[in-house]
């Protein structure tokens, strides 16, 4: 698995603790202008950056709170 930076420019990143501790309010709101631009050159990547809002979101929910419509989560139940 290809290891990126913030920006998520690689495609299957590497989430790690370290990643996730490395955001403040700035970086978040850039990768969730990203999402909400939606302009990528392939899924790919939109996608690496949603899996990373939406593991802000439970590490870190301090900081998506204004970008959860971007996450899109529905109550599903595992039964």
């Amino acid at each position: 698995m290809k290891n990126s930076n913030i920006s998520s420019k690689n495609s299957a990143i590497s989430i790690t603790e370290e990643k996730l501790l490395a955001f403040d309010e700035a970086s978040t709101a850039e990768l969730a202008k990203r999402l909400d631009d939606d302009d990528y050159p392939n899924p790919f990547e939109g996608l690496d950056d949603w899996h990373l809002l939406r593991a802000l979101a439970i590490h870190r929910p301090e900081l998506t709170r204004p970008y959860l419509h971007l996450i899109d989560q529905e109550p599903f139940d595992e039964d």
